[in-house]
């Protein structure tokens, strides 16, 4: 069974974050989860965690593909409320075309990070917007194909030739 469009995006937005750990000053991103509320006692499914090694800190991934809108401030309100409610030391919104101006005064005050991600990508094949950096992954297929062209002279005069 494949996975729907938005849980591949999902799966790739965490490959990429954890292959950019340290550009984001952390050691590596864990997948989707559940994690509780501090306040509130609820479960939280979160799309990604970010981490550092031998530490209780953490962010929270949130990635939403939609490729009509930019994210409202509302959506990033909801993404700060998780945050405080779970004690994380931040966000990470991922999203194709980043934040709506409202929603960028929120990720600023509550340390959120806006990702761009194309909705197509892979784990291979990308383009991504994060902090000033714009990183493209790229896969270029080559054929290669071997052939044999012989040809038998004899006092300087072809007489023979094949190809296999």
């Amino acid at each position: 069974m494949s996975s729907k469009k938005w849980e591949t995006y999902e799966e790739v937005a965490v490959h990429l974050l954890d292959n950019f750990a340290s550009e984001f000053g952390l050691d590596g991103f864990d997948g989707k989860q559940k994690i509780v509320g501090n306040r509130s006692g609820t479960d939280w499914e979160i799309d990604g965690k970010g981490f550092n090694d031998g530490t209780d800190s953490f962010v929270i991934v949130e990635c939403r593909m939609y490729t009509k809108n930019k994210q409202s401030q509302e959506k990033v309100g909801a993404l700060a409320y998780r945050i405080q409610d779970t004690g994380a030391g931040g966000g990470i919104i991922v999203s194709p075309l980043g934040l709506q101006s409202g929603a960028e005064k929120i990720a600023r005050a509550e340390n959120i990070i806006s990702v761009k991600l194309t909705p197509e990508s892979t784990t291979q094949e990308y383009v991504m917007e994060f902090l000033n950096n714009i990183c493209i992954g790229l896969v270029d297929r080559v054929k290669v194909t071997d052939s044999v062209h012989i040809q038998i002279f004899e006092n300087g005069k072809l007489i023979e030739e094949r190809k296999a």
